[in-house]
């Protein structure tokens, strides 16, 4: 890495989206008076060339009201309360901008202002190809700009979510394009503690921070030599932090950054020293406290595209030739909506888990599918939900596609000993990597699990599984959180294996009767699937299946998993990838950041 390519002087060029007022303007001022560099300041508010005639230097608010409104008068026109306030919002503005470019050349720096709206690409553009002619060549991005709305979710307006989304997410967007990312040695984007942690009443202003973190992300990895920095704020003594918000986070012991404080944070945020350190939170938990049991049962309607590009792990569970999505990772995307709908709950089971018609990528799958969470029972220490997943076809038929209840808790309970687990090895059995090859199981590597089937009889079946690390990328849209679909599918995998030992036939799952989660099964680490046969037929197969460690102690426990057994569907299990081969690559669209 060039340490010096790192290294603020007098040559840097920072552009500064919302730069030339309240505390990004701070942070201006700061960067200048430690590395005497340039920056273009950026934001809306023109600037006067000549001060209104009304104006005079040291008047407080209400004289300057005063004065616009006898100027009014006296130009014949009605004092309005909303033109003056307009008449006095400008002029403030206007002087704070001249305040700050006179501030960054007294301490050393050379700043200039363009007032443009950094949502207008075009015009963002050609301001900063201007701009360039005389500062020089830009190697810095610092993104302050931002707008509030902030009011609960069920009151805010589109225009309320395109004010707040697009000065940040859009804002972001036009000036990676107006500047090229690979001549930039920094990239500074002020994110917010509500971004990291959520806050009421912010629901459009979390997300688009939280997009400034992951694109900050997504920059480092792709320009590893650019020093990219997402600050995740807590509110400022000053901005848009009110003396009425100011006091509502007092009482909630909530830390408000002082000025200076946070103008230095940033210039330390900048040394080399942090090159790595790519999001940083700055200040206490926006978190207000335990939030009060609402009694009331609530219905949401949650909609999702799905695409194999961006769920490369459907590769690795294909059936009769198709991708086909696991009925596992269903139970976990219904689970992860659930917990980030009731914060402080985590997901404990579900209760009669049914496969309607699944989803198989065929090219005649759904464009979107909706997912109805219904809450239908509900106290403080338990939320029991009725899930739902359907899609409609071009002619807007309904289709259903499983179904779920689904249960969170605030506290998961201390699961019971497992005293079943039969370690003895019988040598008869098959290892785990010939079950993959020879079709047995036709998993691909995201659920290669199986290393060894310990024993088997009619009655009861006992695997030692060891799944490796799923890379983030692969589990696209279906991450590991509370639940680790994956792992629990290799569980599952059992009653295939069982299946075709004993009557020589593939199986698909029907149903699952509950399933009990205490742990996250780990990756990288050994642990036991132990089966207990239920009852059984040449036509199908219910049992039960604990996942657990050495010792006994359950990880998930499922009872009444259900699988139809057939010959005809020996024919649809064709041979996995070997252990050693990655699902198949996915090429990577042209960089998005936003």
């Amino acid at each position: 890495m060039d340490s010096k390519r790192n290294q603020i002087n007098p040559s840097t060029v920072f552009v500064v989206s919302g730069g030339a007022r309240g505390v990004t303007a701070k942070c201006v001022i700061q960067l200048a008076r430690h590395y005497h560099c340039k920056f273009i300041l950026l934001g809306r508010s023109p600037v006067a060339k000549v001060e209104p005639a009304w104006a005079a230097p040291d008047l407080t608010e209400p004289q300057l009201k005063k004065r616009i409104m006898e100027h009014l008068t006296a130009q014949g026109e009605k004092p309005l309360p909303v033109k003056v306030q307009k008449l006095l919002n400008a002029f403030l503005a206007s002087s704070e901008i001249k305040q700050t470019l006179d501030a960054v050349a007294e301490a050393g720096g050379q700043a200039e202002y363009l007032s443009v709206d950094i949502t207008d690409r075009i015009a963002l553009q050609q301001k900063l190809a201007e701009a360039v002619q005389r500062t020089g060549l830009i190697t810095g991005i610092i993104h302050g700009a931002g707008n509030l709305a902030d009011k609960l979710i069920e009151y805010k307006s589109s225009e309320d979510f395109e004010t707040v989304y697009s000065a940040k997410v859009t804002g972001l967007k036009n000036l990676l394009s107006a500047i090229s990312v690979s001549q930039l040695n920094y990239l500074v984007l002020f994110s917010s503690a509500a971004g990291f942690f959520g806050n009421a009443g912010q629901a459009d202003y979390a997300i688009a921070n939280e997009i400034l973190n992951k694109t900050a992300y997504l920059v480092k990895q792709q320009y590893p030599a650019c020093h990219v920095v997402s600050l995740n704020w807590g509110p400022w003594d000053g901005g848009m932090v009110t003396p009425a918000l100011k006091e509502f986070f007092a009482k909630r012991n909530i830390e408000i950054i002082p000025i200076e404080a946070g103008a230095n944070r940033l210039v330390a945020e900048l040394s080399p020293d942090n090159q790595e350190i790519v999001q940083v939170l700055m200040g206490s938990s926006m978190d207000t406290g335990e939030v009060q049991f609402d009694p009331e049962l609530r219905t949401f309607n949650l909609r999702r595209t799905l695409t194999l590009e961006g769920n490369p792990f459907l590769y690795d569970h294909r059936i009769g030739g198709n991708p086909v999505l696991p009925a596992i990772c269903v139970i976990n995307w219904v689970a992860n909506a659930a917990e980030q709908l009731c914060p402080g709950y985590k997901f404990f089971s579900t209760e009669k888990s049914r496969v309607l018609k699944g989803v198989v990528f065929d090219n005649l799958q759904a464009s979107e599918y909706n997912l109805e969470l219904k809450e239908i029972a509900k106290n403080a220490d338990e939320i029991l939900f009725d899930g739902t997943i359907t899609s409609k076809n071009d002619k807007g038929k309904l289709f259903y596609h499983y179904n779920i209840q689904l249960k969170l808790l605030r506290q998961i309970p201390v699961p019971p000993p497992y005293t079943g687990f039969e370690p003895r090895f019988d040598q008869a059995v098959l290892p785990g990597d010939v079950l993959y090859q020879t079709g047995v199981l036709f998993h691909g590597p995201s659920f290669q699990g199986v290393r060894q089937v310990l024993n088997i009889s009619p009655d009861k079946m006992t695997t030692e599984c060891f799944l490796p690390a799923v890379p983030e990328r692969v589990q696209g849209q279906f991450p590991v959180q509370t639940f680790n679909p994956y792992a629990v599918d290799v569980q599952l995998q059992c009653l295939l294996i069982w299946a075709r030992h004993f009557y020589e036939a593939g199986s698909l799952p029907l149903n699952i009767q509950k399933i009990e989660h205490y742990r996250t099964i780990p990756f990288d680490q050994t642990y036991y699937a132990s089966m207990e046969v239920q009852s059984s037929s040449e036509t199908g197969l219910i049992a039960t299946v604990i996942a657990h460690n050495a010792r006994g102690e359950i990880y998930t426990r499922i009872t009444g998993a259900e699988v139809t057994i057939s010959k005809r569907l020996n024919g649809l299990f064709t041979a996995a990838n070997p252990l050693t081969e990655q699902p198949p690559t996915v090429e990577q669209p042209p960089t998005v950041f936003v």
